[in-house]
Parts: structure tokens; sequence; C-alpha cells
């Protein structure tokens, strides 16, 4: 296989001494058999294994009493290890966002991660605004989009979102709408957002794949693995069998996500 530089835009990590346990919980939520640990270690492993070049790593808070702590330990984690890039979290209950956001950039965290069914809320419902409000223009939002049980986090309600903020840069993953691909194709395809290819290649059809890039924009779109849900490794393997050309391959790879984000 040919060695491209990889940067990885969707990776979970967990402090050891919880990492099992949420991982084991987000393998519940979606009845699908977890593939690692979830520790920053396992993480650093699997990436020096494979060849990846940078790794964006983030975790949600399912509590606002969660974001100060994990926001200090992504911090912390990516200061330790030069090669991982982090983004904060946010919480609909916090009485500052704004403040918060400040506290984020000054972290030297580069963005922010929100997952509506973990952290139980609807995407366009009136208590995200201020969050919203609290990001756009600051940092780029990446969010968790599609559930195919529930419609807390449908494309549609996205878009009711990119409507009302046309600043707010967002990274939709999982294809614009995990396994809700046909929701992505009528409401987000086109629009001035970025999609990640995470959790969404073990199912969609390469040609569909390859179809969704080409019709969004190959520059709007960016490699995640999910890990730990996916071993890096098969996503990899899964990406690299689309039928895209180099300079594709390369855009979505590497160097979007590192231009989005402003990275050397």
């Amino acid at each position: 296989m040919e060695k491209y530089k990889i940067f990885d835009v969707h990776t979970h990590i967990f402090p050891d001494k919880i990492a099992q346990k949420a991982v084991e919980s987000i393998g519940r939520y979606y009845h699908i058999d977890m593939y690692e640990n979830g520790t920053v270690d396992a993480l650093l492993e699997s990436g020096r294994q494979l060849g990846v070049d940078r790794c964006l790593v983030h975790s949600s808070a399912t509590h606002v009493e969660q974001v100060t702590a994990i926001n200090n330990y992504i911090a912390d984690v990516v200061k330790s290890h030069s090669n991982l890039v982090g983004f904060g979290t946010l919480h609909f209950g916090l009485d500052d966002v704004d403040a918060e956001v400040q506290r984020i950039i000054g972290l030297g965290l580069k963005g922010v991660k929100l997952h509506p069914e973990f952290q139980h809320f609807v995407i366009d419902e009136p208590a995200m605004m201020p969050v919203y409000k609290g990001i756009a223009g600051k940092l780029p939002l990446l969010i968790h989009v599609g559930d195919p049980d529930r419609d807390s986090s449908s494309p549609l309600r996205l878009a009711h979102v990119l409507d009302k903020f046309p600043d707010l840069v967002v990274i939709a993953a999982h294809f614009g709408g995990y396994r809700m691909w046909e929701d992505s194709r009528k409401y987000l395809l086109g629009r001035n957002i970025y999609m990640d290819t995470s959790s969404s290649l073990a199912y969609l059809d390469p040609a569909t794949a390859v179809d969704m890039i080409r019709s969004h924009g190959v520059d709007k779109f960016i490699f995640g693995s999910d890990y730990p849900m996916w071993r890096q490794r098969d996503e990899l393997d899964r990406f690299l069998r689309l039928d895209l050309t180099e300079a594709e391959r390369e855009a979505i790879l590497y160097n979007n996500g590192v231009k989005l984000l402003g990275i050397a």
C-alpha cells in the first residue's frame, strides 16, 4: 500500500480509569462490537502501526459538570503528544458559554465536539442556540449527525442551524448523517460545511460514497475513523478502496484537515 500522510479527525479518548466503561456504553448504544479500549496509549499504538501522522481527539460531556474536566483532560493529553490535536466540548446547561469558549481557545484546543444523543439535546432546539452563537466565528464544530432510531440529530435539523448561523464552521460527521445518507443528500450535500468519512464506509456502497464526495466537493471531505468504534486500519482500507484519484485521496486523508484547522 502506498504511504499517504494521514490526519484522522474523528477519534475518541477517555481517561484510563473510565475508558473501558465508556467504550462498552457506546457499543451498547449502537449495538456494535467495539474494537479498542479508548485509552490514549491504545490510540497512539494504533496510529504508530498504521503510520497515522496526526489524530484529532475529543470526548463529549454527557453532563454539564463534566465540561471543565474533559476540556482540561484533552488539553493535557495534547500538550504531551505533538501528533495529537484536541477539540473541547460544551453543554447547553453551561451558565456562561462564552467564557468556556474563551477558555477552550486559551487551552490551545482547535474546536468543539458535540454529540446530540449522548448529550441529550436536539440539534436545533432553542437551548442550543447560545452554544452555536458562542462558537460561530471562533471555533469549528464537529457534530455527530444521524440516528436511524431518533430524530434529534437529523440532517434536516442541522440544516436549520446552518440557516441561522451562516458563520458557523461545521464538520458534519458520518457523511452528514449516520445511516441517514439520503437525508444528508437532500438537506446537507452542497452546503458550505465539511463532512467526515467516519462510521459510514462499512455501510455505504463505494460508488455512492464517491458520488457523495464529489457532489459535495472533495475539498470539503475529511478522513475520520471514529476510533475506537472502528479500527483505524479497517477504515483506511475501506477508504482506499474507493475509486478516487491520488490527489483526491491526499486531500481527504490529510490536506483538507490541516488546512481547516490551520496546522503547519
